[in-house]
């Protein structure tokens, strides 16, 4: 048990802290008393951390003895938390303003002051990448300023909402924007359950040597704020109990490297090597009462086409139900947060979206085994490229409803076919008004050449057509044939 007057104390500093946070000014000494405030939070928690939770004071033997259900894990750390977050807000600010001098970056209690006017805010126009995976992913430094230091899916979520409302609001002059604050909370919720689970799921408190510290480096390198906060409170590279409830869920990673041929009507046909990623973390069938307990993850890298990241697509669940009857029939319904970012020759698009899916295992023997989803639910907020353009940005903000549908099937676990169908109709809510009709078509077949090792072969197809109520339609399309050797890690 923690000393009582320690406790006392150190809510006390943290207290002051954040009120002397308060109080500050922009200027010079902005920089300086942030960097002393989040310091002195740090220095506190580290302080108290053997104290608060007692699992961080267990030697080699105590951890030897100790019973699953005995080990504690450590509850939220709400002044190491605050502390992270706001130097997740105060490092791109500095970077903006002492090195860049960047305009927006130039703030003032004036700014501050019109920017929490509710009436003040707009639509942005700023570029496709820097709102769409720009924002997501600085809501994921946001999200798991909590996450990494106790606290649960939901309510790091409302943190990353915070910290996208406190950057808008505070961190910079223009006027803040419904799409930054929307991509930055929701994305940021999502790539940061995202990146927490597969960083978390990479150490192993127990092990030593060279081999925890390679795990603590990769698991820093795809979760910083992790990281972080591991060596603020003293847990990297220490020997310590894993949690009693520490992640067990299997995961099934697909690599990818090969060559691929891309046919669009609007640009040249181009050809050259590309790469893909597919992870499955957990399964459908299994905790879906936990967020996030079944993770699909979708990457495509390549330079043959408009931009090295062709495709990242995360989709996580929140929630599940399976009746009796579902429950014999191998079937589940889920309920899905979904980020996608697609930039290829022929178009760009991104969306966040919310979806039920229907899992159903439709066949499982010992030689063939069929599985298939089903889908459709509501795009919150998507960027549909636009070629008349809206005052400086030339994409539309919309939002609308999708369906999509895969089969998979194994036969003798040693050949794979799969078809894939996904459709959206979307209505713009800011820009030209309009309305678009995308939809996507894939299969690919794939033999099992030896072990783990795979030859595929892919088709897909994707039309992307807007009706302007004021101009011409536009109707693009894309394909593309890819040939790949895969290497599947279990």
């Amino acid at each position: 048990m923690g000393n009582p007057e320690y406790k006392k104390g150190k809510k006390m500093a943290c207290s002051n802290n954040i009120l002397r946070f308060i109080s500050l000014k922009s200027g010079p000494d902005f920089l300086y008393n942030v960097c002393l405030t989040i310091i002195s939070c740090c220095w506190v928690v580290n302080a108290g951390a053997q104290n608060l939770h007692g699992c961080y004071t267990c030697d080699v033997e105590t951890l030897s003895r100790a019973k699953p259900d005995t080990i504690r894990q450590p509850a939220g750390k709400f002044c190491l938390s605050t502390a992270t977050l706001l130097l997740s807000e105060l490092t791109p600010w500095a970077v903006d303003h002492y090195i860049r001098h960047v305009d927006y970056a130039n703030i003032s209690m004036k700014t501050i002051g019109d920017n929490v006017n509710p009436k003040s805010w707009s639509w942005d126009g700023d570029g496709f990448t820097t709102n769409q995976f720009g924002h997501p992913y600085h809501g994921s430094y946001f999200f798991n300023s909590f996450r990494a230091n106790g606290y649960n899916f939901w309510q790091s979520a409302a943190a990353s909402f915070a910290g996208s409302y406190i950057w808008e609001t505070v961190a910079e002059n223009q006027a803040p924007a419904p799409n930054d604050f929307i991509n930055t909370g929701f994305g940021g919720s999502i790539l940061g359950e995202m990146t927490h689970r597969i960083a978390n799921k990479i150490i192993n408190n127990r092990a030593t040597g060279l081999k925890r510290q390679v795990s603590e480096i990769a698991a820093f390198l795809i979760n910083p704020v992790n990281g972080f906060s591991r060596l603020a409170d003293g847990r990297w590279g220490r020997l310590l109990p894993n949690a009693p409830n520490r992640d067990t869920s299997a995961v099934l990673t697909e690599f990818d490297l090969g060559v691929r041929k891309l046919i669009s009507k609007n640009e040249k046909e181009s050809s050259g090597l590309y790469a893909h990623i597919r992870l499955i973390y957990g399964s459908a069938f299994e905790k879906y009462t936990s967020p996030f307990s079944h993770i699909y993850i979708n990457a495509e890298f390549g330079k043959d086409d408009s931009s090295k990241l062709n495709i990242l697509s995360v989709y996580g669940s929140i929630a599940g139900w399976q009746s009796r009857s579902m429950k014999k029939k191998s079937q589940v319904l889920l309920l899905t947060a979904n980020y996608d970012y697609i930039r290829n020759s022929a178009f760009f698009y991104s969306a966040q979206s919310l979806k039920y899916n229907f899992y159903t295992s439709l066949l499982k023997t010992r030689r063939v085994k069929i599985k298939s989803i089903a889908g459709t639910g509501w795009i919150v907020l998507a960027a549909v490229p636009d070629r008349y353009g809206h005052e400086e940005r030339f994409y539309d903000y919309c939002t609308g409803a999708n369906v999509n549908g895969l089969v998979n099937t194994d036969v003798l676990g040693r050949f794979l076919f799969n078809a894939s169908f996904r459709g959206s109709w979307l209505k713009s809510v800011d820009g030209t008004k309009s309305t678009y009709v995308l939809a996507t078509l894939t299969g690919e077949v794939g033999l099992r050449v030896f072990g783990t090792f795979f030859i595929c072969g892919e088709a897909g197809y994707a039309t992307l057509r807007g009706s302007y109520k004021e101009f011409d339609p536009v109707n693009k399309k894309y394909a593309y044939l890819r040939l790949s050797l895969r290497y599947n890690l279990f």
